[in-house]
């Protein structure tokens, strides 16, 4: 590497340290106002197992509550700002994520943290366009009613409106108590599962409700292995994409709180190694990087 390269670098990592502790100040708002209205004692805050709701630890039972004012507060423009933080490469992700599953006539789809219903959109748009299937179906399935009224109102545009092909339900991918044992082929999951409180819960309803055969997708952001482009990427990160989430939607908070969320997600070969406790059996990796690692697919089959 040339001095001039290294003395990028490192100014590169100078100025991502300084954007990372001010972003932290951040997020420090969004737990002042949670703990406002939820009144705990000294003793309870000892007891309760702590979890990360970004750079910060908090009790596992606020996190679910803090995430859910987030979504809560960018639904409406939850696509616009996709569009914004990734330059509409996240499109690009979820076609590939589409091609890869491949799904066949009849499939069955539970897409968790469905949000806005890009990838139920996609799965039943490839159904009919590549087998002009009818049958395919999807239920969409988000803890955040605001996230899912989204996704129902775009719905409501196309013709899988009304129809057997599309239902939608409120629920905690922990706690998947609607879902039959063995009852869907392919389970879903896209840019939510780091915002859950126990992975690990997770991945054990994701085996349960899947038939033998089934399969377990999920597209994450994750890590960038290559430093330069690592460097690059925080400073956009912590620098552009709060900026971006102020200007759109006035509310910068939120779109932090995402930022540091993904840097606290477990790396490609960490998470794969939890999909495999799980139950699931992976093929080679496990997973496949999506420009430079910035996201990646993880797959499983339950045998």
């Amino acid at each position: 590497m040339t001095s001039l390269s290294r003395t990028f670098v490192r100014r590169t990592l100078n100025s991502v340290n300084l954007i990372t502790k001010r972003a932290q100040f951040s997020t420090s708002k969004l737990l002042f106002e949670q703990r406002q209205n939820t009144p705990t004692t000294q003793s309870d805050s000892k007891e309760e197992p702590l979890t990360h709701f970004g750079f910060s630890s908090v009790p596992e039972s606020q996190k679910e509550d803090l995430v859910g004012r987030v979504f809560a507060n960018v639904a409406t423009k939850y696509d616009i700002m996709n569009d914004a933080m990734s330059g509409g490469v996240h499109r690009l992700w979820k076609d590939h994520f589409i091609r890869k599953m491949a799904p066949s006539p009849g499939t069955k789809l539970l897409d968790v943290a469905g949000g806005t219903g890009d990838i139920a959109m996609r799965f039943l748009d490839y159904c009919k366009e590549v087998h002009g299937d009818k049958s395919a179906s999807v239920t969409m399935l988000d803890i955040n009613p605001n996230m899912l009224k989204v996704g129902e109102e775009r719905f409501q545009q196309t013709p899988y409106h009304g129809t057997e092909q599309i239902n939608f339900k409120v629920g905690n991918a922990e706690h998947l108590n609607e879902i039959p044992d063995s009852s869907v082929d392919v389970y879903t999951i896209a840019f939510g599962i780091r915002n859950c409180t126990h992975v690990d819960r997770v991945l054990k309803e994701a085996h349960r409700v899947l038939k033998p055969g089934g399969r377990f997708m999920c597209l994450e952001f994750s890590k960038v292995d290559t430093p330069i482009v690592s460097s690059i990427y925080d400073l956009y990160s912590f620098h552009f994409i709060p900026t971006v989430g102020q200007l759109i939607t006035n509310d910068r908070d939120s779109y932090q709180y995402l930022v540091e969320s993904i840097r606290k997600f477990p790396d490609q070969k960490t998470f794969a190694h939890m999909i495999r406790d799980a139950g699931f059996t992976t093929v080679g990796d496990g997973y496949e990087n999506l420009t430079f690692g910035v996201a990646a697919i993880h797959s499983g089959v339950k045998l």
